[in-house]
């Protein structure tokens, strides 16, 4: 393909109008950058059990559309993953619920343990992803200009190292008075500009930390 690879740890495949990621992409890779493709379809794994050395995958503005992350078991050290700028509408991160002593979804407890970032702006996400909180290591969600049209108080449940949350320019008119109440690590920014919000929040607001959180509320319909 016409990627170019230092021989070390950057893949550079942006602006090569590649419609697949490349098989032969470097285990060694600790940067991959696919972004301004055609790429349709992401799957992390294919079966095998070979894991990879990427830290920083950009896979922004594709042509996603559907996005499983419940198959990447294979990449254990990954940082950051940057979906923003495609058509996605589902992005799957939890499994169904196994039978009482089934051991047939624990795979999903090794899900990107190391994942700090996830970008998944300007994409077709009407709900908050299910199953955030299986990324034990998330420290920043950004799901700006999406159409997310509310927030249920199991949205962000068990995302227990969250420190930043951006869900600017979306459609959210109502946001449930529990939604935030134990991300006690939230600490930089709660970002709801741009919505549809037509009442203030004291009662979410009122369990968050004032002293080192920045809270964004304009350009709402209040």
């Amino acid at each position: 393909s016409e990627c170019q690879w230092d021989g070390q740890f950057l893949l550079n495949c942006s602006f090569t109008r590649i419609s697949t990621i490349p098989e032969d992409l470097p285990q060694t890779a600790v940067t991959a950058d696919l972004s301004y493709n055609n790429i349709k379809t992401f799957v992390c794994s294919d079966g095998r059990n070979e894991e990879w050395m990427l830290k920083h995958l950009n896979l922004s503005n594709n042509l996603l559309s559907e996005v499983t992350l419940t198959t990447c078991t294979n990449l254990p050290i990954l940082e950051t993953l940057n979906l923003d700028g495609n058509a996605i509408h589902t992005l799957t991160l939890d499994m169904p619920t196994p039978a009482h002593g089934s051991k047939k979804y624990s795979i999903v407890d090794r899900l990107l343990p190391a994942l700090k970032v996830l970008s998944v702006e300007r994409n077709n996400l009407n709900t908050v992803p299910r199953g955030l909180g299986l990324l034990k290591s998330l420290q920043t969600v950004h799901m700006s200009s999406n159409a997310i049209q509310q927030i249920d108080p199991k949205d962000f449940q068990n995302c227990s190292q969250l420190k930043d949350i951006d869900l600017r320019n979306n459609k959210i008119t109502k946001i449930h008075p529990d939604a935030f109440r134990y991300l006690n690590k939230l600490q930089v920014v709660l970002d709801l500009r741009e919505n549809a919000l037509t009442i203030p929040l004291p009662q979410i607001l009122v369990s968050l930390n004032f002293f080192q959180l920045e809270v964004y509320l304009s350009k709402n319909a209040w």
